[in-house]
């Protein structure tokens, strides 16, 4: 009998691209563990829980990693140590993607550690593995005993040429114009993010149903192979310590109380001490006698009884915690241009949520280097977010950054690059923002300072982009879509999303919905009340900052890009790079040369813009071909009996011959020029067997009247 019994099962996710997930050959003492494959891409995933929670326990601890191994591609890592190190920001968005699908499938009172791992182990040049990582994940947790409460899994959807694709190829995915990874169950969209070049409302909305019967399919794999495996059960497992009756008492006590805190319409911190002062006084009112496993209750059931108040309050009141109506949006303040050195700056504030922007243009050599174990990569617009704690008023360590600045980053990243200039912009382009307030979505206050930012700085983008967060309150048939969502009502309601655009589409979305049976109608009407809040917030960025400015500041650095041909690029560079290394030491600018779709494309960057100018004409000189009939400006560089040697390009001497130099006939060079002179010449002729350049000055001057020789016979004065 064979050591391992593999179970495995095969589906079509469209056009003859089969999948496979397969159990029991790898990793069988995890809880669960599967491969997925699709062409030579392979994916192991692995779930293991903890069979009891840690004492004390009183939040969910599921922990998700996403890894690509380098062998997977061929390939051996670049870093020092020649071995996968920290996950990458790829990997971190991947792994966030996968732990916002799975964490709504666990019970509530689930406390157990739980940590998917999910690695990639065969690349596939062609197969995007993110959008299988969560299928394999999701079904390493069906074949296991872990009480998950349903299988879902993820896929992603993109257009291109107004057809809709699942998991695209990288071919499809380069020149496709929307992508949305979208996550449900069989029933339910449970997480959508992605980006898209101005799509429409309805886009999204057709891409999310189509996404859903896609994912169906998937769904129906995962539950035949956990039925292969006769698995009809989950584990049992231990429910935290719960105590109804004095939930009974909190409600009794404070309900009024709460609603009176909530009700009052007041700012985040004095909210916030109001809170913590109502639970002092509950405390007070259950006594010291009060048994400490039920004291530790008191902090869950005042959070649950907060919780419900104030969604109550809000759909049957039509009352928010700060007092707005569900569609206001918070005060704007905004400015442009208020740091000095920088190239680029704005401070936007929406409420108690504040981003301080700066924008610091970089030449090639500052390029980010993005590697996966498919390939290394290179971009030049780059987005750096940041959450220090005393934007909420807390002290905390600084840790470096974390999980979630890289998934808000990325988020105000992709959507501002909808707007960036083409790959033929020269600069390198890094945007900062600096949360110095926070209470709502700071990631959306990027979105916009940042677009300010960039129009501030010079950068020719084309629109502004702005971003609102919305959130949704949903119990029976009742429903409230509130914009411009608060840090409490993140929390409190059933769906959060953000949705960044222009005035003319959607340029990036975020999604989760943590509510069962959400219907596409309140879907539509929660994407045209977040429309109408982000046309909003444009119309104010617009009359701060119009357009973008025409030209860079004048203390930011100049750059420009020219293309030459190939073969010239050796000219530039020179033997051993003695010529660019010239160019660059005389200019006081940074040269960058290489080869770009069989040219040669070369950057000038100079802080200063007559060292641009120069090191501009000097490449320019190398490149270019001289053409007889043209004039130059010239530099004499030797003096001979019989003439002049002039450079009149780059690296390229002509002889201006004595009688070349002036009408008048000249016996001797004494006194005509002197090393290191200027003078203007003509190209005469190019030798066609020794390629030497005729030069003259005489040309370009005007030829004197001759005076009239005297008739014979005539009197001469």
């Amino acid at each position: 009998m064979s050591l391992l019994q593999p179970k495995s099962v095969t589906f079509d996710i469209g056009g003859g691209r089969m999948v496979t997930i397969e159990t029991g050959k790898m990793a069988r003492q995890a809880d669960g563990a599967v491969t997925v494959r699709q062409g030579n891409c392979i994916l192991l995933a692995t779930v293991v829980a903890n069979k009891e929670p840690k004492d004390g326990q009183n939040f969910f601890p599921l922990s998700v990693d996403y890894q690509e191994k380098f062998a997977s591609a061929g390939r051996v890592p670049g870093s020092f140590f020649k071995r996968e190190a920290r996950l990458n920001d790829y990997e971190i968005l991947t792994s966030r993607l996968i732990d916002r699908a799975l964490r709504p499938l666990f019970p509530e009172d689930y406390l157990c550690d739980v940590q998917v791992l999910i690695s990639l182990i065969s690349s596939d040049a062609e197969v995007m593995p993110d959008a299988l990582a969560c299928l394999a994940a999701s079904a390493a947790l069906a074949v296991s005993d872990i009480p998950i409460q349903e299988i879902i899994s993820e896929v992603r959807i993109a257009r291109k040429n107004g057809e809709y694709i699942i998991n695209p190829s990288r071919t499809e995915l380069a020149t496709s114009d929307l992508e949305f990874i979208i996550a449900a169950t069989d029933k339910n969209i449970m997480m959508v993010e992605g980006e898209a070049n101005e799509c429409q409302e309805e886009d999204l909305i057709k891409a999310i149903e189509l996404g859903h019967e896609a994912v169906k399919v998937q769904i129906k794999a995962q539950a035949e192979l956990r039925a292969q495996l006769g698995l009809t059960a989950k584990r049992e497992y231990t429910k935290p310590y719960r105590n109804e009756e004095l939930n009974e008492k909190i409600t009794a006590f404070a309900k009024d109380k709460m609603y009176a805190i909530s009700a009052s319409a007041s700012a985040k911190h004095e909210r916030s001490d109001a809170y913590k002062a109502l639970h002092e006084e509950v405390k007070t009112f259950l006594g010291e006698e009060l048994p400490d496993q039920d004291k530790k209750l008191i902090g869950h059931y005042t959070g649950e009884l907060q919780y419900y108040v104030v969604r109550d309050m809000i759909l049957n009141d039509r009352k928010r915690l700060d007092g707005r109506g569900t569609e206001d949006i918070r005060a704007l303040a905004m400015e442009t241009n208020i740091l000095p050195t920088p190239h680029g700056s704005s401070l936007f504030t929406r409420g108690e949520t504040q981003s301080l922007t700066t924008v610091t243009f970089g030449t090639p050599l500052d390029e980010l280097l993005v590697e996966s174990a498919y390939k290394s990569d290179y971009t030049k617009f780059i987005l750096h977010y940041n959450f220090p704690p005393f934007s909420t008023g807390e002290v905390k360590m600084m840790r470096g950054v974390g999980r979630r600045e890289v998934g808000h980053g990325n988020l105000a990243m992709r959507s501002l690059k909808k707007m960036m200039p083409g790959s033929d912009y020269p600069y390198t382009v890094r945007v900062v923002s600096d949360i110095l307030e926070s209470n709502g979505s700071s990631s959306m206050a990027t979105v916009c300072a940042g677009s300010l930012a960039l129009m501030d700085a010079g950068v020719p983008l084309p629109k502004h982009v702005s971003g609102v967060a919305m959130g949704l309150i949903k119990k029976g048939d009742q429903f409230a879509v509130l914009t411009d969502i608060l840090g409490d009502e993140d929390h409190l309601g059933d769906m959060d999303f953000k949705v960044t655009g222009t005035r003319d589409g959607i340029c990036g979305v975020q999604m989760d919905i943590k509510v069962d049976g959400l219907s596409m109608d309140i879907m539509r009407k929660a994407l045209a009340q977040a429309r109408a809040g982000r046309l909003h917030i444009l119309d104010a960025m617009y009359e701060c900052m119009p357009a973008a400015r025409a030209e860079v500041k004048p203390h930011a650095p100049r750059m420009v890009k020219i293309i030459i041909d190939k073969e010239y690029i050796g000219a530039v560079i020179g033997p051993g790079g003695k010529v660019i290394q010239e160019i660059q030491r005389e200019t006081g600018a940074t040269v960058n040369i290489e080869e770009v779709n069989n040219a040669g494309e070369v950057s000038i960057f100079s802080a200063q813009k007559e060292g641009l100018e120069k090191a501009l004409a000097w490449i320019k000189g190398l490149v270019a071909t001289p053409v007889v009939g043209d004039t130059y400006e010239g530099t004499v560089k030797s003096i001979k009996e019989f003439g002049a040697f002039v450079e009149f390009l780059p690296k390229k001497e002509g002889l201006l011959h004595i009688s070349e130099i002036s009408w008048k006939r000249l016996e001797t060079m004494d006194g005509i020029f002197k090393e290191g002179d200027k003078v203007k010449v003509k190209l005469l002729d190019v030798d066609q067997k020794t390629g030497k350049f005729k030069l003259s000055r005489k040309a370009l001057i005007p030829k004197p009247d001759m005076q009239p020789k005297p008739q014979q016979g005539e009197q001469q004065n």
